[in-house]
């Protein structure tokens, strides 16, 4: 399968060099590193180093057991991100049409209102807010009969939200959906107000259906905040209503808590019927998952909103290191192979995979590897996350994907998505010598931590770095990673 020519191959010579430092295997780390890590207490054959010339053509500074397969745990966003700037374009948007199935007589809809989702990443509830509002624009405030979510363009299996480490309530752990409606996430604000001795509990998106308590008792004796979340004893095991068995410290002040819904199928439902009500709207039938009739999806939408553009979207992703979002552009990429943006042949028919699927993303993104990167160490790919025990990838892959990234057109969006030592995203409160000057994608799990990304040295030079550290003790060795990167900003 032929792509088109974005993003070009590492010339021969270049592996050639590669392959002939990789052979040597006794290249000492940089002291202040090896003495992290042995201050850590881990070894060096659990972590893997790679730091060499960002446009190639130069044996690596440091290449430490760079050819091994790691859990690459975050970092492994910059290959769905990457693969999406090449084959959908920076300027991709995703749609959500919205049809009506009947007429509008004096502010009724006699008949059904669709949305079919597919695969917006960040259809918030401020975006979500405008559609209804624009469906309101054309004099409906009455839907007579259901209001249909069409979720059916991503096929994703059911989730188990507590499978990866039993912390079904994280936001990290929301499932990819189709309609991926404000990450399936409550975001809950809590107002101190010390003359009424309460807290003012506000909830976003307002969801149907769902006892939401609008105070809670305030502590006005604790000195602290402290852990504010554990002493409101918040219980949401009941989906249909939140309770706060506790009390919220006065010393707190406005916190803003997000957790995801407890039963994430109706959260669509819920949320959709929620904002419309919210909003003055009335529904007579009732909101539900179904599919968009033929004769609709044959004619032309009645809106249709439209997602930021795949360059914005992906700052998100990498900055802040989403998951859903990146699981999102990974499904994706399988479902429009072929039929959107002028790609070529669909590559999910070669394989019978059903579009919008996980495996059809991996075949599209494997075969897409091996055209831009080479055959040799293809990463081993999950949901394209990172979240997952899964994935592998060598820091030589990583390395040789950064350096053809470097010389694409895209090289500015991929960059400027990455977070900045010092300065935002997940490296906002990194210390290191160097603040300012490295673009880099963090990766954390229990047990690995990562970074990969671009070093710009005091030298002018750009330097791909790309560190796996998989160990127990990873955590502890985070000073290891701060040392490489100023080991590598100091090049003269």
């Amino acid at each position: 399968m032929l792509f088109p020519r974005s993003l070009s191959r590492i010339p021969c010579a270049a592996l050639a060099v590669w392959a002939l430092h990789a052979a040597v295997s006794a290249q000492a780390l940089p002291p202040e590193v090896d003495a992290a890590l042995a201050r850590a207490k881990v070894p060096r054959d659990a972590v893997s180093f790679l730091v060499t010339d960002a446009q190639g053509g130069a044996a690596p500074r440091l290449a430490h057991r760079s050819t091994s397969p790691m859990n690459p745990a975050s970092t492994m966003k910059l290959v769905t991100t990457i693969a999406a700037l090449d084959l959908l374009g920076p300027a991709y948007t995703w749609t959500t049409p919205v049809y009506l199935d009947g007429t509008v007589q004096n502010g009724v809809l006699n008949g059904s209102l669709f949305i079919k989702g597919q695969g917006d990443p960040k259809l918030v509830m401020e975006r979500l807010w405008l559609l209804m509002r624009r469906v309101q624009g054309m004099g409906i405030k009455t839907i007579a009969g259901d209001i249909v979510l069409d979720r059916s363009a991503l096929e994703v299996p059911e989730p188990n939200p507590a499978k990866f480490d039993g912390e079904p309530l994280r936001p990290y752990n929301v499932a990819p959906d189709a309609m991926l409606l404000n990450f399936k996430s409550v975001v809950m604000t809590f107002t101190p107000d010390r003359s009424a001795n309460l807290a003012y509990v506000q909830y976003d998106p307002p969801l149907a259906g769902v006892s939401l308590p609008s105070t809670v008792a305030l502590n006005t004796t604790a000195p602290e905040c402290g852990d504010y979340r554990g002493a409101l004893k918040a219980d949401f095991s009941d989906p249909l209503r939140i309770r706060f068995g506790g009390n919220y410290p006065a010393a707190c002040g406005e916190k803003i808590w997000p957790v995801a819904y407890a039963d994430p199928k109706a959260y669509a439902a819920r949320t959709v019927q929620g904002l419309w009500e919210n909003m003055g709207g009335r529904v007579l039938g009732s909101v539900r998952t179904g599919s968009v009739p033929a004769a609709l999806l044959a004619g032309k939408p009645a809106l249709v909103t439209q997602s930021a553009s795949l360059a914005e979207v992906i700052r998100d992703i990498n900055k802040y290191s989403n998951n859903v979002m990146a699981q999102q552009v990974f499904l994706t990429l399988g479902r429009v192979a072929g039929t959107t943006q002028g790609l070529p042949v669909d590559t999910v028919a070669d394989v019978n995979l059903p579009p919008g699927s996980f495996a059809a993303s991996r075949t599209l993104v494997q075969r897409w590897w091996k055209d831009r990167i080479g055959t040799d160490d293809a990463p081993v790919l999950d949901n394209g996350s990172g979240l997952s025990r899964q994935e592998r990838i060598s820091a030589q892959a990583m390395g040789r994907l950064l350096q053809a990234t470097f010389t694409a057109p895209f090289m500015p969006e991929l960059m400027s998505s990455l977070p900045i030592t010092g300065v935002d995203g997940t490296l906002k409160r990194i210390k290191t010598r160097t603040s300012g000057t490295a673009h880099l994608k963090t990766g954390t799990l229990n047990g690995v931590v990562t970074l990969a990304g671009y070093v710009h040295a005091v030298s002018g030079k750009r330097y791909v770095l790309v560190a796996f550290i998989n160990h127990p003790n990873a955590n502890e060795a985070r000073p290891a990673l701060d040392a490489l990167v100023d080991w590598a900003g100091r090049d003269q």
